[in-house]
């Protein structure tokens, strides 16, 4: 297999943290300004996190239904344009500029929601095609029980928790309208928005890299409509939930509680599951990155009633088999794997097999180590190279958080990987560093290398993105405005100077 990846640089900016008055980024015209920001910088990609509808705790990588849309990425400008909502109405869902406050949108959001659905005719021709493709069937059943019955799908009554035929099919007719096709419609809305937008960004030479996270989540369409492809027993309860084991950064591991698949039983069905999944996700990107790439070599897994992750075991997955049905089946598509973490001879060989590029991240090469596998002088090609991910500390926020000893050695280390670069930037301060460092990722023989936007801005923690194995608090970041003409004037000579 090949890479099909271009040689270019990229921006990592999520539409949850793109600007507006509406308290979340949306697909509106603040994605169109940032695009054209993207194009004055001659930035070639576009790097968002998961796009799907998230559940408990706002995580983009956990959701309800992992081939979704995010209700709260809906542009309600056009909907006003189409008539759904009234001035007033528009008006009243305007939130202070800042952090996402995801308290309130969930409160509102739907509300708002609702009142465009009521006015629109849910019998024309587009919509009820939509509607009879099936494709969003198990996601409207399981968000109008969970509308109904609150909680996890584990509260359900059995016949719907077992999702028992005729149960459910009197359950759809008996809410049909009232809340099985209003989920249908904030679907159909946010595709035919997200469509138009990615033609947009395409049309200006863009690609937008997308996530897919390797595990759904338990309280979710995926595993209530198909318990059978997860480690699950009688009662719905999973016996075995994914993690990785414990480390430098975490004493006792990092216990996702995620449950893990039956890679036996989707062998044994082609894994047309997952490649359905794939299919689905190549519709709405140009670029997979597949994240956990390691979990398809050897996934952690660990007891269910584990209250840490240090007593889990490492367990095979389906290997290069998949990776050989997917391009059957999907041909050749463009993938970043995420192999990252705890990585071994198996998970090289398989991302060496499959052809696709890995992942490199600046801020960990900086160990003092000459064969540290991120420092610039050992980074090639076939790779991709970031400052830091939406897990990592923003660069500036890393480095003011170094005492001068720790900054001082830092700045030596940077320096000499600069020289390695053949890269001549003098810097001082920790901001002059930071910079210098984004600059560095730019130089690399990498083919395609990503800037967080906050990194492109110099922001501190102030507007870090996640903070892993914290449950609350995270995916808040907002801009305030659009990227000005000055930092794309800057990205443009930086893209120009390193042949990007």
């Amino acid at each position: 297999m090949e890479n099909l990846i271009e040689r270019g640089a990229g921006i990592l900016c999520h539409i949850s943290s793109l600007p507006g008055k509406y308290g979340i980024g949306t697909v509106g015209k603040e994605a169109y300004e940032f695009a054209d920001f993207l194009k004055r910088s001659h930035i070639k990609y576009w790097q968002i996190l998961p796009l799907a509808q998230t559940g408990y705790g706002d995580s983009p990588y956990s959701s309800v239904c992992c081939n979704s849309g995010n209700p709260y990425f809906i542009d309600l400008e056009a909907l006003k344009a189409d008539g759904l909502l009234d001035d007033e109405e528009l008006a009243s869902c305007e939130m202070p500029v800042g952090d996402i406050d995801y308290g309130t949108l969930y409160k509102t959001r739907y509300d708002i929601l609702r009142l465009a659905y009521a006015r629109f005719d849910i019998k024309n021709e587009e919509f009820v095609r939509f509607v009879e493709s099936g494709e969003f069937d198990d996601y409207a059943v399981f968000m109008s029980l969970k509308s109904i019955y609150s909680g996890s799908f584990k509260d359900f009554p059995d016949s719907y928790k077992y999702s028992e035929n005729l149960a459910i099919k009197e359950f759809r007719e008996t809410n049909y309208k009232s809340d099985y096709c209003f989920w249908i419609f904030v679907q159909y809305i946010f595709k035919k928005q997200w469509t138009k937008l990615k033609a947009y960004v395409n049309s200006l030479g863009i690609k937008i890299i997308g996530d897919l996270p390797l595990y759904v989540a338990y309280d979710s369409s995926d595993v209530w409509a198909r318990p059978e492809l997860f480690r699950l027993d009688e009662d719905l309860n999973p016996t075995e939930v994914a993690g990785v084991p414990p480390d430098y950064f975490s004493p006792t591991g990092q216990l996702w509680g995620n449950p893990v698949y039956n890679w036996d039983l989707m062998e044994s069905e082609n894994y047309e599951w997952w490649i359905e999944r794939l299919r689905k996700m190549r519709e709405t990107v140009d670029i997979i990155r597949i994240d956990h790439f390691r979990g398809f070599d050897r996934y952690y897994s660990i007891p269910a009633d584990a209250e840490t992750a240090e007593y889990g075991e490492w367990k095979q997955g389906p290997g290069l088999k998949f990776f050989l049905q997917l391009r059957k089946k999907l041909g050749n598509i463009p993938v970043i794997a995420e192999d990252l973490g705890i990585i071994d001879y198996g998970v090289e060989k398989l991302r060496q097999r499959t052809g696709y590029p890995g992942m490199k991240i600046m801020l960990f090469a900086f160990d003092g180590k000459p064969t540290n596998p991120y420092l610039p002088r050992n980074i090639q090609e076939n790779s991709v190279v970031y400052s830091g991910t939406h897990d990592n500390a923003t660069t500036l926020g890393l480095l003011k958080r170094m005492n001068d000893g720790q900054f001082s050695v830092f700045k030596s280390r940077l320096r000499a990987a600069l020289k390695d670069e053949e890269v001549v930037f003098p810097f001082i301060t920790r901001r002059e560093a930071a910079r210098a460092l984004c600059i560095s990722v730019m130089a690399t023989k990498a083919d395609l290398a990503i800037l967080p936007i906050q990194d492109v801005l110099g922001l501190g923690d102030e507007a870090r993105m996640n903070v892993p194995s914290t449950a609350m608090g995270n995916w808040k970041f907002r801009l305030t405005q659009i990227p000005s003409r000055y930092h794309a004037a800057i990205l443009r000579k930086i893209v120009k100077e390193y042949n990007r």
